[in-house]
């Protein structure tokens, strides 16, 4: 029967290691009990020990008997006299009285001590590839105990795989023969020497809180969800295309990028932009640092339902400030060549020569692959600046981007449904054991959420009618008033999301003010074709749009929003060449990761989190 359970799963080794992966042998139905007397060798680190015997140099000690037991039993295989079979019928209070009155000393008292025992250390043994860990046993004559029972401690052992002593929750465990490799452990130093420690402190060691079990299935259920996204895109005709993070173009035209310069050395400071360059000219870049700032007032002035005048002195002075950098941006292309300053700055001496951004999204890029090979996605880093320490936002995360030629904004959306419920089925067919352990540790409800978003239809409303919906909600006062034209919070809707619909919603048709300048505008001019999918417990998950393909209403829409008209040249040629509809969208990988996990803080769901104001390592 074993010989049969064995070739119905073999055992698996770890490709170029030669080692056997720890899942091969406890993920099976029978849990390894089919592997017994198998010889095999694997890796991995403690997790936690016990020790049973005294170190090399102890005696053995005498084993106990009950009154039930028959003396020859405490002492079997040794020749007894009449003395010591009553000395051992006898409470341990009257033997010395009875040594005296019979006979004086044992005779066995007499012989040679009994021989030094073998500690031996029960180790649980991991090695990343399972929730589960193994039971080793490690005698004193195959490894020094001490050097194996820290918690952290690397192991390459050897041995047989056997039914354990007791059966309690081991099925099966390793007697170990040889050890091939000890990677000990300095604990006046290892930060993880206690169980369950909280995720805002292993933050803080990022490059070691992998070896805790939470964190490490989280990190199988992330590649879970890569893997899976890979399977969707390649499976529907989607060509995997890699993007550039670092770009001269900022994709989303809110200024939330990086900059990418080799100017300046680590003892060197940036001065502050000043009005006026070397040459008594007004700096472009402070313009279009105060077209923000007078935008975000227009905004406030919106939200606070302010007096009809005031709001429109602001547009009107927002308006003029739009007009000075397109003429600023004229002067400059009419004469070429000439170096571009902020401040003191001069860019024309940095390494591409102009300024240069990590990347904020890969949108406009993808598209140039999508109007030559049709359906194409990209997955990779994204980076942006937000001023926030919320556990929502993230300095670097990763993105999935799709784009699909000769689409409309209503096929993406069929897209994103299907993908997504794709991605959910994937985790619950492929992950049960770590979305068990993460249902007992960080969310009951996971596994329930993740069947229902995959169950669903998802509901699809305007967003006209969604703001008409919370401006009805009478028992709950939202921190952000509620009117036609605001960017909806995530307040907003998640409200939709958990309490009107009760799963997932898809809203679209945004105002064009609240979407990105190369959204389609729809032919109403006050709304673009953009759509956001909202997750419950989530929010947000995936942001999406029909790109305008119009090149007079896409460059209109470049100085409505304060743009650089030659900064985006050349996302302008792929409207003068050939051009088609397309839409696309992008899904936050790490807010996925919290949809399946549980996590409620976004720099948990990342391997190495960078965000404001904290980078560990």
């Amino acid at each position: 029967m074993a010989s049969q359970q064995v070739s119905e799963h073999p055992l698996q080794l770890s490709s170029y290691s030669k080692r056997v992966l720890l899942k091969t042998i406890l993920d099976r139905p029978d849990g390894g009990l089919g592997l017994t007397g198998e010889r095999v060798v694997i890796g991995g680190w403690v997790k936690s020990s016990k020790q049973k015997g005294r170190d090399s140099g102890a005696q053995q000690s005498p084993p106990s008997c009950s009154a039930s037991e028959e003396p020859s039993a405490a002492i079997q295989g040794e020749d007894v006299t009449c003395s010591e079979v009553i000395e051992a019928r006898i409470s341990p209070c009257l033997r010395s009285l009875v040594r005296i009155f019979i006979g004086g000393r044992r005779p066995s008292d007499a012989r040679a001590p009994a021989k030094k025992a073998p500690s031996v250390a029960y180790l649980l043994l991991n090695d990343g590839s399972s929730v589960s860990s193994i039971r080793v046993v490690v005698k004193s004559s195959v490894a020094p105990i001490s050097q194996v029972t820290s918690a952290g401690t690397s192991i390459l052992a050897e041995g047989v795989l056997k039914e354990p002593s007791s059966t309690r929750k081991r099925v099966i465990e390793l007697e170990v023969e040889n050890i091939l490799h000890i990677g000990t452990v300095d604990l006046t130093k290892y930060p993880l020497t206690k169980p369950r420690l909280p995720m805002d402190f292993l933050r803080n060691y990022s490059h070691l809180r992998p070896r805790t079990t939470t964190v490490a299935s989280v990190t199988r259920i992330r590649n879970a969800l890569a893997y899976a996204t890979h399977t969707f895109c390649q499976n529907h005709g989607f060509l995997y295309v890699n993007m550039p993070v670092i770009t001269s173009t900022d994709s989303m035209g809110n200024g939330e990028t990086f900059q990418v310069t080799t100017l300046f050395s680590e003892d060197e400071k940036i001065e502050e932009p000043n009005l006026m360059n070397d040459h008594g000219a007004i700096n472009l870049e402070v313009v279009k640092t105060a077209i923000k700032e007078k935008r975000n007032r227009v905004q406030e002035l919106q939200r606070t339902d302010s007096n009809k005048e005031a709001l429109l002195a602001a547009l009107l002075d927002l308006q003029k400030t739009n007009e000075l950098a397109l003429q600023m941006e004229e002067q400059e292309k009419a004469k070429p060549g000439t170096s571009f300053k902020v401040g003191k700055v001069d860019f024309s001496e940095d390494y591409f020569s102009r300024q240069a951004y990590l990347s904020v999204s890969a949108q406009l890029h993808i598209e140039s692959y999508a109007c030559a090979l049709g359906s194409v996605y990209a997955f990779g880093p994204t980076f942006r600046t937000k001023d926030s320490h919320s556990s929502r936002h993230l300095a670097e995360s990763w993105m999935v981007e799709l784009e699909i030629a000769f689409a409309e904004l209503e096929d993406a959306m069929n897209c994103v449904e299907d993908y997504v419920k794709f991605l959910c089925k994937w985790i619950l067919e492929n992950c049960s054991n770590d979305m068990k352990l993460l249902a007992k540790r960080i969310d009951k409800t996971s596994m329930d959420r993740l069947q229902s978003v995959a169950s669903s239809t998802f509901e699809r409303l305007t967003y006209t009618k969604a703001v008409e919906l919370l401006k009805e909600v009478a028992d709950k006062i939202f921190e952000t008033k509620v009117y036609w034209g605001i960017n909806l919070t995530e307040e907003h809707e998640r409200y939709l999301a958990e309490e009107v619909f009760k799963k997932p919603v898809i809203i679209y048709d945004y105002p064009k003010e609240v979407k990105p300048f190369y959204v389609r505008v729809n032919d109403d001019g006050k709304t673009v074709s953009a759509m956001d999918l909202v997750l419950p417990q989530v929010g947000a998950v995936i942001r999406g749009s029909q790109k305008e393909e119009r090149i007079d209403v896409l460059s209109t829409r470049i100085q409505e929003c304060g743009l650089r008209q030659e900064m985006y040249d050349w996302y302008l040629d792929l409207r003068r060449h050939g051009n088609v509809k397309h839409t696309g969208f992008s899904l936050g990988f790490e807010q996925m990761v919290m949809l399946a996990t549980g996590l409620v803080d976004i720099r948990d769901a990342i391997p190495f989190p960078r965000s404001h104001g904290k980078l560990t390592c």
